[in-house]
Parts: C-alpha cells; structure tokens; sequence
C-alpha cells in the first residue's frame, strides 16, 4: 500500500474519531435532525474510523505510548461503576464506545512520530466543521444565534453549542498561529483560517474558549521565545495589541466578557457552582467514591456538571481523577523535558488549553474533542523511529599477491 494512500486513510479515520465526537445533543437545526440518526452517524463514523485504522495497521505494530495506555486503564473504573447497571445501559454503551475510540488510537499510534501530520488533519478537519457553523449562520441567522443561547452563535446545520464552536475555533486558531511562527506554512493560508475562526469565536461569546486560547498561546510562544525571533516579535506585537485594546475597548471587551450576566451570576460561573456544591455534598458508597456512578452523559440532578474534574469522580471515582491527572502530568512533563521546538510549542498549546478548558467543560474521562486533542498532543511528543542501521560492511579477507594473477599456471 502507498505512502500516500496510507496517509490519506489514516488523515480520513482521524477525521472520522473527530466526527465522532461532535455530539448528539444542541440548538434546534434548519433541518431538524433525529437525535437517533445523529446517534448513528456518529456512532458508524467510530466503526468506520477503527475498520480502517485496523485495515492498514492489519500487523497490529503500535507505539509505546502512556497516554493511550492511561486511557487504556480508564476503562476498568469505567466498567467496574458500570456494571451494576444503576446507570442504565447506557453506561456499558458508553464503555464500548470508549473501548473502541482507545483502540483506535492505538492502531493509529503507529504514526506518531513527533510531526506535524496530525496538527493538520486536526486543523483540517475542524475547520470544515467550522464552516458548516458559517454556512448554517449565512443561510438562517435566526436559528444560528436563538434567544434561547442569549443570541451566541450556535450550529444550524449540525447541533453544535457555543461552547463546542468556541472550543474548535480556539484550538485551530492556536494551532495556525504556531505554524506560521514556526514557518511551516504561509500567511495566506493561515489568515484563511485564522480570521473566520476569529470572527465565529467572538460570536459564541465563549469565555473559556478564549482564556484557554490567549493562555495556551502565552506559555507555547515563551517555550519558543529564546530560539525563534519570529516568536519574541510576535509575542511583543500581541503585548502592544493588547495594551492598546485594553486602554480603548476596555468597556467593549467587560460587556463582550460578562455577556450580560450580573457579577452573582458570573462570580456563580452562570449557576455551575450550586451545580458542583450538589454533587460533592451526594452521599456516596465506598465503591462510587472509588470507581464512580458509571458512564452518563456528563449530568448531575438533570443539570450538566460543566467540569472534566467533577465529572470524573462522578462517573469514575477517585481512581478515574488519578488516572486523569497523570495523563495531564505525564504529558506535561514530557513536553517540558523536550528541546525547544515547533511541535514541542503546539503540544504544550494544547495540553494548556485542555487543563484550563477542564474547569468549566466535561470531557477528559471519555470520548471527547479533548481527549483528541492530547492524543495530537501525544504524537507530537512521540520520539520519531529510528532508522534501520546500515549494513556493516563485511571486512574482506585480505588475498594473497600469488593469487591476484589472472593468469592459471
């Protein structure tokens, strides 16, 4: 099988976990859409994904990867709170799908090799999810910014939420920034990116989106600020930037950030601390304390936890936050004991985003956008294979000067 024709399976099987991963559940669409056929989609483009990462890694040749095999160990909290079925069967669904999703990372692991292949796919990917988010809100502006989200940009094709296109533009936007920085692609085709995403990010009014954006940005350009100039004349553009925006949009910029929120309500994170006190005030069993309640969607009391951390304990109990937080500590140790370099700087970018994001957003202890985001993460900080050693060259033995004649006597 080709070079090429492998990359191009294995870009469509990433592309395919990404499918996945963009939920069921959102803004009413133009179209309305069955939650049931979405449910297919999504859980046929996992198929998919898995049938053809197997299809060209038939030899089962992986990489040795912690990441994967924290997420691997993930699974057995996850099976053990879901086996009693107090959560429904739902619960064991939800653990095939994430048995599944890991199994195709490891399949696709055979191609982490520390490069910038996967950054792409993932650009690529979100970007066209992004402008079916655009397309949605040119043909129906009513129902792509609904009174019922306070008029923030939603999906209008596919049911996306604010905080679900914030997420995608802020990580492509963050992503693109680095490649031109790192000269690895041109200012045309990083503006083709960068502006759209920009403008669909400040419709959503996603504050978490844009902390994680601005501050993943910060400690991913200062690990390149001593070898690259290109960085530090960035990095001194975008403080002079931001200094004149404060001093001239500063009230623009509180009443963009507030949302028209009252201070209760934003220092309340918009009611998700009551949500949060509730959960951790549940009396709990020895066993939910250590494994969790099993797999749900990511809700407590009918209203959604809206933190990774909580959610967790929720589902998987303590050892699911240990094994949560070594994923984050042995990513981020890894990149931090890596040289100064591109991939290095897109890595420690998005395993920034993702700890920040944790706060306010679910998703570290299942199938998510941001799990993807680390396994990206992962293969940026993979150590590249190395090349087959060259054939020693066998010492002849030396002839003797009678027996270099030509001749026969």
């Amino acid at each position: 099988m080709g070079t090429d024709h492998t990359s191009k399976i294995v870009g469509t099987a990433w592309g395919l976990l990404i499918l996945n991963t963009l939920g069921s559940t959102g803004a009413k669409t133009i179209v309305p859409l069955p939650r049931s056929l979405i449910q297919i989609v999504t859980m046929g483009a996992l198929a998919v994904a898995f049938t053809l990462a197997l299809a060209v890694n038939l030899r089962l040749r992986i990489r040795a990867s912690a990441f994967v095999f924290l997420l691997t160990l993930l699974l057995v909290p996850s099976v053990i709170s879901s086996a009693d079925l107090e959560s429904g069967f739902g619960a064991l669904f939800r653990c095939a799908r994430l048995a599944l999703f890991v199994g195709t990372l490891w399949l696709l692991s055979r191609w982490w090799d520390g490069g910038l292949t996967f950054v792409r796919h993932h650009i690529r990917m979100y970007f066209a999810v992004l402008a079916s988010v655009a397309a949605g809100a040119v043909l129906s502006p009513g129902a792509a910014m609904p009174e019922l989200y306070g008029g923030r940009l939603v999906g209008a094709l596919w049911p996306l939420t604010p905080p679900q296109i914030g997420q995608y533009a802020a990580v492509i936007i963050g992503l693109s920034v680095l490649l031109l920085l790192g000269r690895r692609t041109d200012r045309f085709s990083a503006a083709v990116v960068i502006v759209p995403a920009l403008v669909l990010l400040a419709l959503t009014h996603t504050r978490t989106a844009t902390l994680g954006l601005l501050i993943g940005l910060v400690l991913a350009i200062g690990s390149l600020f001593l070898t690259s100039a290109a960085a530090r004349r960035f990095f001194a553009w975008a403080v002079l930037c931001a200094a004149v925006a404060a001093v001239g949009f500063g009230s623009v910029l509180r009443a963009w950030f507030l949302r028209g929120q009252s201070e209760e309500n934003f220092t309340s994170l918009t009611g998700r601390a009551k949500v949060w006190d509730a959960l951790l005030a549940a009396p709990r069993t020895t066993s939910e304390h250590l494994f969790g309640a099993g797999l749900g969607d990511k809700s407590f009391g009918g209203l959604p936890i809206d933190n990774s951390w909580l959610a967790v304990y929720h589902e998987q109990g303590m050892t699911g936050v240990a094994l949560v937080a070594a994923v984050i500590v042995v990513l981020g140790g890894v990149a931090l004991l890596r040289p100064p370099s591109l991939p290095r700087a897109c890595a420690i970018f998005l395993i920034s985003y993702c700890a920040i994001a944790s706060y306010t957003e679910a998703g570290l202890g299942d199938a998510s956008p941001y799990l993807l985001h680390l396994a990206v993460a992962a293969s940026l900080l993979a150590v590249p294979a190395a090349a087959p050693a060259a054939t020693a060259e066998v010492p002849r033995r030396p002839v003797p000067r009678w027996a270099q004649s030509s001749e026969v006597t």
